[in-house]
């Protein structure tokens, strides 16, 4: 089972404690200091920072993420010692066919769906495609994405539900606890300054989402796969000025966003879409015993 891989390393209380301060620190680090500004610094903050240009600000943003990365897999062989696989799946090997099903599934409903909004009313979507600076996005978004959503989905849904399945000896907790703080952590996102704190659904809804494949799955892939395609097609598809992230993307939404409209298609987003695509990979991996995965034990190894 996917929580107890936990139990193939060394879990000192000190390991894990090291490892967490120094791959979390940056998401602790920008917290604190989100709360600890006054509006104002926070609307100057995001000022100077929509001065950068859109690919240069995007690389200085996801650079981070390479070296954070490479270092919580550095401590988990290292220090735990551990293999890498036992960080991400259950199996004896990572399905790399799992993670492009979910890309290609979450790539798909999202185009499908900003298809259908656009040619119902376009009005406030501006073409915005310049192939030099769109060719630039695209090649730093392959290469720096998968950095930051790894980082994510292997410190919150990997290294950190794992470690606190195996101290509670259940499912829930970490499933409810890393999906809230994977939600406070994107407290600071710009989005969330202009539109309040109700956002704060959406991104606890989707680590919910993320959780519930992870241990439904036994296995990170679809997590990963899921999370990569959702941020390549915030990045490619469509910008604002409002978004976490400003880029040069093909469409940019010109209107003065309503947030009570937004928080609406945010709960239509957990509320339907994503029990659909839950449905979808339930069918597609044959997934059974849902009490016992979620809510379920853990056991330590006879």
């Amino acid at each position: 089972m996917f929580i107890e891989q936990a139990y193939k390393g060394n879990n000192d209380w000190w390991r894990v404690l090291i490892t967490t301060l120094c791959t979390a620190g940056i998401f602790l680090m920008n917290f604190i200091a989100y709360f600890a500004m006054s509006k104002e610094q926070i609307d100057e903050v995001y000022k100077s920072m929509s001065k950068i240009p859109n690919n240069w600000s995007l690389i200085i943003n996801l650079s981070p993420f390479i070296f954070l990365l490479g270092l919580l897999f550095l401590l988990v062989r290292n220090l735990h010692y551990r293999s890498i696989v036992s960080l991400t799946t259950s199996r004896n090997k990572i399905d790399y066919k799992r993670i492009l099903f979910s890309f290609s599934l979450i790539v798909l409903l999202t185009i499908t769906v900003f298809a259908v909004t656009y040619f119902i009313d376009n009005s406030n979507i501006v073409w915005n495609f310049n192939p030099l600076k769109f060719g630039v996005l695209f090649l730093i978004s392959i290469l720096l994405f998968p950095c930051q959503i790894g980082l994510e989905e292997y410190l919150f849904r990997g290294y950190l539900m794992q470690q606190i399945g195996i101290i509670l000896k259940n499912r829930w907790f970490p499933l409810a606890f890393t999906s809230i703080i994977f939600g406070l952590f994107h407290s600071a996102n710009p989005e969330v300054a202009k539109m309040g704190y109700g956002v704060m659904v959406f991104y606890i809804g989707t680590g919910l989402l993320l959780g519930i494949m992870t241990l439904m799955d036994e296995s990170l892939e679809l997590a990963l796969g899921f999370h990569l395609g959702n941020n390549m097609m915030a990045a490619l598809l469509i910008t604002s000025d409002y978004s976490a992230i400003h880029t040069d993307a093909v469409f940019k939404y010109s209107g003065v966003e309503n947030p009570a409209d937004v928080l609406n298609e945010m709960i239509i987003s957990i509320a339907i879409v994503y029990p659909i695509i839950l449905y979808i990979f339930a069918k597609r991996y044959n997934w059974k015993d849902w009490s016992s995965k979620l809510t379920g034990k853990v056991l330590p190894p006879n």
